[in-house]
């Protein structure tokens, strides 16, 4: 992929990478500095309106700010990456390039890790312990590019593993084997991090993709669905393409129409992106001339059971709500009308793509009236929402009717009745630490 392409999403992603698409469940919280049970916490940066970037504390049982004080999170936080057990938050600062490393129940920065440059890409695997994909990271003796192994309760750097332009990392449930995906690359990059300082190879280099960008987990960990991006990137096909983690064995493709997202779902996986060509718009009603895709792909048969046209851009945000409905984010799509004019006559059209997985069948997905790149999802199992970050704005989406809810509270620091909580400066990411 042109790499001029990757770069414009640095100050906006929020790539919710390795557990995008996990079931969640409620548990009981640990008790938080501001007393809520169940928070949420915002990234938001520096606008022409604020000069106060930080992490902003939701009230995620009603929509509203909580009175505790935002979090200060270096110039410009944006993408989030949460630890398991819900504890340990990285924060990446695209300002800097440092990650800011936030303990959820203290809400407050613990330390800061400076990073060799910027990234898209990153995992917390526990509390101490995280990795993020660097392409322009330095490596004496070696092409520029790492995954660096953060120690995030000692604020460090433990090592910088050489991979080349590494732009995505993608890991197992454990942390025990992590997958790199390079620019412009048809092989990835397998990591065992447990063999560092054993004198054994950490890193395998597997060939015989089709510019590779991402993969998902299966629930045993024993199969990677790595998603070759094809045209889309560069390359031939857009696939599916399955990889054992014990042998390092690759599978028959399955042809996609294309394929830089997925979200895994039983024996279904739900495989999204933008085709290089055949990528019309035919049967929606719209101005826009290009269109995505996503495809549903049942695992058992290895086949495609329906394609979808949805918003174009490139998608790096999928969630699942608690009752079916598929969120699929993009950036960079095509923009129709404009949500903030006073008339909003005409078409209305953004990045986010929703689809109710629910209706066996189903030939079509809703695209809301929204303007911008998505950046961020949160979904609840205790209420039917789903927070969404597009175009800097904080929207709280109905997932029973799939539209933004409609609700009595109004004023600042409270949620609008276009669904909005107003939030003073740039909305990047969502993360919820009382979810899991």
């Amino acid at each position: 992929m042109k790499k001029s392409v990757f770069f414009l999403a640095f100050a906006f992603v929020s790539f919710n990478l390795a557990g995008c698409g996990s079931k969640s469940k409620k548990t009981t919280p640990t008790p938080s500095t501001s007393g809520l049970a169940t928070r949420v916490f915002a990234s938001q940066g520096v606008n022409s309106l604020t000069a106060n970037p930080g992490l902003v504390i939701i009230n995620g049982e009603f929509d509203i700010l909580a009175h505790a004080a935002p979090i200060s999170a270096g110039v410009a936080p944006g993408y989030m990456e949460i630890s398991p057990s819900r504890a340990t938050l990285m924060v990446f600062d695209s300002a800097t390039n440092n990650i800011d490393v936030v303990n959820t129940e203290k809400e407050s920065v613990s330390g800061t890790i400076a990073l060799p440059g910027p990234t898209v890409s990153m995992v917390a695997v526990s509390n101490s312990t995280g990795y993020v994909a660097v392409p322009s990271a330095p490596v004496i003796g070696y092409p520029l590019g790492a995954l660096e192994a953060l120690n995030l309760a000692a604020n460090s750097i433990t090592a910088s593993i050489p991979v080349p332009s590494a732009r995505y990392v993608v890991s197992n449930s454990g942390g025990s084997q992590l997958l790199v995906f390079s620019d412009d690359s048809d092989s990835l990059t397998v990591v065992s991090p447990l063999l560092l300082n054993t004198g054994s190879p950490v890193t395998t280099v597997v060939a015989g993709f089709d510019r590779p960008v991402w993969a998902v987990f299966s629930a045993d960990g024993n199969t990677a669905y790595v998603l070759n991006c094809g045209p889309q990137c560069g390359g031939t096909q857009a696939s599916v393409q399955t990889l054992d983690t014990k042998t390092l064995a690759l599978g028959t493709p399955i042809p996609v129409d294309a394929a830089t997202i997925a979200l895994l779902s039983g024996s279904t996986l739900y495989v999204v992106g933008t085709p290089a060509t055949n990528n019309t718009c035919a049967g929606e009603v719209t101005a826009a001339k290009t269109c995505g895709r996503l495809d549903v792909v049942d695992l058992n048969s290895r086949s495609v059971t329906r394609h979808v046209v949805i918003a174009d851009g490139y998608h790096d945000r999928i969630d699942l709500s608690s009752n079916g409905q598929l969120f699929i984010g993009s950036y960079a799509c095509t923009n129709i009308g404009n949500v903030n004019a006073e008339n909003r006559s005409g078409e209305i059209r953004g990045c986010l793509s929703i689809y109710n997985t629910s209706i066996p069948g189903n030939p079509s997905a809703i695209i809301p009236p929204d303007n911008g790149d998505v950046t961020g999802f949160q979904g609840f199992t205790t209420r039917y929402v789903e927070y969404v970050a597009e175009g800097g704005n904080l929207r709280v989406y109905d997932t029973q009717t799939d539209s933004l809810l409609i609700n009595d509270y109004t004023g600042n620091g409270e949620i609008t009745l276009d669904g909005t909580i107003i939030i003073t400066g740039q909305v990047i990411d969502v993360k919820a630490p009382d979810v899991i």
